[in-house]
């Protein structure tokens, strides 16, 4: 059986398809002694005429129709298996676990879900809110993709970088402070912080910048959710340091004004991440696509500069 191969089983299967050799040599786009050497071989391989001449014509032979027969379903499972690449996306009755910020959720979820339920109707989203320690132990978390602030890409997972920016100061357009054009390690100080814990670590690098400047803020209060945060920071002279993307988007629509910091601190950035089991899986890479579009529009909507503030 060495000398099998699928080339000649689908000469064969289409030979006694056609009873015909040249009609089966211009289905295989091969010459017409090409096929008559492969059924030559086929012959040989299976101890049978498979095809007689009767008249003007071929016969198939009582073991030529089984063959047919047999020799249709491997080719049919074979085609199968080569078309698992070409992923339907209106077809895929899959689920995807996504793990990102709590901002993600409340805030870019809705736009980020809109394209894969137009395209993939039947698909299932299980989100999942994103905390640090989950990097050292990802293989084992069931999550497919997440999105995360990290300095670097991580070692070990495959990834793709979001975008990047820095730390901004968000206060109440009321605020004493929104009449500057930026913020001071003093200024920030001077009130008091409010700290959102859930998702990645937004804001531990203001804390040691502050520091190295020999200052220290305190945070008074500590929420895992960005909807209490800011509705607390509106109603107070309370300060929040976040993400300048973040406080971008939601000075859209909330009482709020940002400012940038005079202390140096490196950009933040953002990653999407996934096991490298999932490069080439062509779910994972349309479904990656989807949500890094949308999260790049979440964060580059208005082209955003170092200098840029909103009043």
């Amino acid at each position: 059986m060495d000398n099998v191969n699928l080339n000649l089983l689908r000469a064969l299967y289409v030979l006694i398809d056609e009873c015909h050799v040249s009609r089966a040599a211009t289905r295989l786009h091969l010459t017409q002694s090409a096929v008559s050497r492969q059924l030559a071989q086929c012959r040989e391989l299976f101890a049978d005429p498979l095809l007689i001449r009767q008249g003007n014509q071929l016969v198939a032979t009582r073991r030529a129709t089984q063959l047919h027969e047999q020799i249709g379903a491997i080719l049919l499972n074979v085609d199968q298996v080569l078309q698992l690449d070409r992923f339907e996306p209106e077809k895929w009755r899959g689920e995807l676990v996504f793990a990102s910020s709590d901002y993600v959720a409340q805030y870019v979820l809705p736009d980020l879900l809109e394209p894969i339920t137009l395209q993939a109707p039947l698909a299932r989203v299980h989100y999942k809110l994103w905390q640090p320690e989950l990097l050292e132990r990802f293989h084992l978390s069931g999550i497919d993709l997440a999105s995360t602030m990290l300095p670097a890409a991580p070692k070990g997972l495959s990834s793709q970088q979001i975008g990047e920016d820095h730390s901004v100061c968000v206060m109440a357009k009321s605020h004493p402070l929104s009449q500057f054009s930026s913020i001071s390690c003093q200024q920030l100080s001077h009130y008091a912080h409010i700290k959102v814990t859930g998702g990645g670590d937004k804001d531990s690098a203001v804390d040691m910048a502050l520091t190295q400047a020999g200052y220290q803020r305190h945070i008074s209060l500590k929420v895992p959710f960005f909807s209490a945060a800011m509705n607390r920071l509106c109603r107070s002279d309370c300060l929040m340091v976040i993400p300048e993307h973040i406080a971008h988007n939601l000075a859209k629509t909330m009482d709020i004004c940002y400012r940038p910091l005079e202390m140096a601190m490196d950009k933040h950035k953002y990653w999407l991440i996934w096991q490298p089991k999932f490069d080439h899986d062509p779910i994972h890479q349309w479904l990656r696509q989807q949500i890094l579009q949308a999260m790049q529009g979440s964060m580059y909507s208005i082209h955003i500069t170092s200098h840029d503030f909103k009043s």
